[in-house]
Parts: C-alpha cells; sequence; structure tokens
C-alpha cells in the first residue's frame, strides 16, 4: 500500500520493481531520523514550530536517501515552501535560472517543485534527462492565458512584427515566438531587435512596464499572473503611511500602479539580491508570500512584512507529492521533439543574447 493508503497502480507497480522499491519508505519519526534532520530543521525553525517537525522530517529525511540512489536532484523554485526550499532542493531560484543550473550537474533525473510550465522548461534545456512533475495540476494562470494558436494568430494579425515571450509559458507557446525573455531581461530582449514595435507576450503588466522604460511601442495579451495582478497600490500605501522607513520591492508582473510605488522591481532572483545588498531595516516583497519566508534564513537581521498572496499552482506541491514521484518515477515530463527544437531555440536565443 502506497503511504496514502490506496493500492499501487500497475504502472507504479512496474516503476518500483524496476527500481527495487515495493513500498513506501518508512516515514516514522524515529530517533535516526530526529539526527538526520536536526541541522535542516535550523533553517526552517522560524517558520515551522517544533511540535509540527515530526511530520515533515520523515519525508525530508526519505526524500534526501532516495536522491542519492536515484542520482537525482530537486529544483525548487522561490515560491515553494520552505520545508521543501531549505529542507530538500539542491537547486533553488526563478524558472530560468533552475532549469539552467540543471544542465551543469551531474544528475539522471530531475525533480520540478514548481509548475508544469517550469518542468517543461526543464525538459527542454535538458532533453536526455528524465523530469518529473510532481503534480501535473499544478498550472499558471499565466502560462495558460495563451496557445500557440494563439501566438500563429497574432503572427498573421501583426506581419513581421517581432513576438517575444516570456519563459513563464508553454513549450508551444515558445516554439511560435522569435525569442524568449525574462522578467530581469525583458527590456533588452525589447531592445534588441531594433525596430519600433514589438509583440510582447503574455503577461500584460510586464510588457506594459517594460513599454514604460523604452522608445519601443510594445504590444501587449492579456495575461496575468494571479497573484501579482491582486496587489494594489492603496494596499501598499497603507504600508507606507504606517511606517515610511518601509521599503517596497515589487515584481514587474505586478500593475504598473503598484511598480510605480515601489523602491525597487525587479525579477524574483534581483529582489532577493536586492535585499541581500541593500539589507534594509523592513521590507515588504510584493510577490508570492513565500518567497519571504525563504530569504528570512540568509538575512534575519531584516524584518519582512508579508502581504500573503500565495500561489495555489504552487502550493500543489508538497513533500508526500515529491517522495512519490521519487519512487514511482511520476509523472514524466514529454516534449514533443519537433516543439521542443523550435521552443529550445527561442530560450537559447535569449541566453545568447549580448549584454
Amino acid at each position: 500500500m502506497a503511504a496514502s493508503g490506496m493500492a499501487i497502480s500497475v504502472v507504479e507497480k512496474t516503476a518500483a520493481e524496476r527500481f527495487g522499491i515495493m513500498d513506501m519508505p518508512s516515514l516514522e519519526f524515529t530517533p535516526d531520523v530526529a539526527r538526520e534532520t536536526e541541522h535542516l530543521y535550523e533553517r526552517v525553525a522560524h517558520h515551522i514550530p517544533r511540535i509540527e517537525w515530526p511530520v515533515h522530517a520523515p519525508y525530508v529525511a526519505a526524500i534526501n536517501r532516495l536522491k542519492k540512489e536515484r542520482n537525482a536532484i530537486i529544483l525548487a523554485h522561490n515560491y515553494q515552501t520552505p520545508e521543501i526550499f531549505h529542507c530538500v532542493a539542491d537547486i533553488v531560484g526563478d524558472s530560468l535560472q533552475l532549469a539552467r543550473e540543471a544542465t551543469r550537474v551531474d544528475a539522471e533525473i530531475i525533480v520540478q517543485g514548481g509548475v508544469h510550465f517550469m518542468a517543461e522548461t526543464s525538459k527542454l534545456l535538458n532533453p536526455e534527462k528524465t523530469v518529473l512533475m510532481p503534480d501535473m495540476a499544478a498550472g499558471c494562470s499565466l502560462a495558460e492565458s495563451i496557445t500557440g494558436a494563439d501566438v500563429r494568430l497574432l503572427r498573421e494579425t501583426y506581419p513581421g512584427v517581432p513576438i517575444v515571450t516570456y519563459v513563464n509559458t508553454s513549450a508551444e507557446v515558445k516554439a511560435e515566438s522569435d525569442i524568449c525573455c525574462t522578467s530581469a531581461n525583458a527590456l533588452q530582449v525589447v531592445e534588441s531587435f531594433g525596430v519600433d514595435r514589438v509583440l510582447c507576450i503574455p503577461d500584460e503588466f510586464l510588457a506594459q512596464n517594460v513599454a514604460a522604460q523604452t522608445k519601443v511601442k510594445v504590444l501587449t495579451w492579456k495575461g496575468r499572473c494571479e497573484v501579482h495582478e491582486r496587489f494594489t497600490p492603496e494596499e501598499l500605501l497603507a504600508y507606507k503611511l504606517t511606517d515610511p522607513s518601509i521599503q517596497i520591492i515589487a515584481h514587474p508582473e505586478c500593475p504598473p500602479d503598484v511598480v510605480a510605488i515601489a523602491d525597487f522591481a525587479g525579477s524574483t532572483s534581483g529582489m532577493i539580491d536586492y535585499v541581500k545588498t541593500n539589507r534594509p531595516a523592513k521590507v515588504l516583497l510584493v510577490t508570492e508570500c513565500s518567497m519571504a519566508s525563504n530569504i528570512e534564513a540568509d538575512v534575519p537581521d531584516v524584518e519582512f512584512l508579508k502581504p500573503c498572496n500565495l500561489c495555489p499552482h504552487m502550493k500543489r506541491i508538497t513533500l508526500p507529492k515529491i517522495l512519490e514521484s521519487l519512487v514511482f518515477m511520476r509523472e514524466e515530463i514529454h516534449v514533443d521533439p519537433a516543439v521542443a527544437e523550435r521552443a529550445r531555440r527561442a530560450v537559447e536565443r535569449m541566453v545568447n543574447l549580448k549584454n
């Protein structure tokens, strides 16, 4: 029986037999598990009460043992919960950073602690590796706002206009694009064509924030991140009125009137670098709530105020699901080779841009 109490399927049983595992590892909180995980608990003690650690620790121990047996690594996005981010992840960062770093390690298996488009990007940049997604239902409102057919229609509607696609999209959308961009380099990518009009899709707010910094006319698509679109300038001003010393740091997926109030705007990695470099006494991260929790361990001198907008898709990834993914080798990500080749080309064009 699996840990959930449900019978193991034929597919799971075959995978388990292939790898010599017929049952889930023991998930008891034994003295050995306590000793094995104590140094990791220190990283999350501020967020996980000691009384709750026996629930997480057996999963942490089992996952970390199984990674070694499988020659696997776990990629964790900055929005993952602290027990994943600090206790089982091998590489942490934003979506593209994770996939790129994974190409530099000697591992046969990648477990994606993030959402579906991130797993696809990992597969694009690591085609020879097995990429596993612990929950295939972990999607993204932004990625799901546009399809490959939509991009083809845009190309017909705006012939000759370059199409810049955010990496937060599916492989089929990337494949229909000229080049990809991140929130950190979107302005550079848009201006790299040297033309007067560029489509920047699908994030409407990212495109608008880029447009405010360039003379290029940026055409947009009405896609939005359901986490970042909820922030309002009134909400942030209320924090400032309470304490004017608060540093507000916003992600460029936020509405332009929110970004305009911020002391700094940048990608998730840019936001983290800003906090670590400047060490503001108090900071408000205008992004997914878990990122502040994950940064705190490295900057204990910084006080974080948390307008707690959570991504429901990111939170579908849990320690139990990661363990089951490794035990039963599920769910494996596949990208059609023809789509993958074209999508990879769009990502590589961005990576190869000269600064």
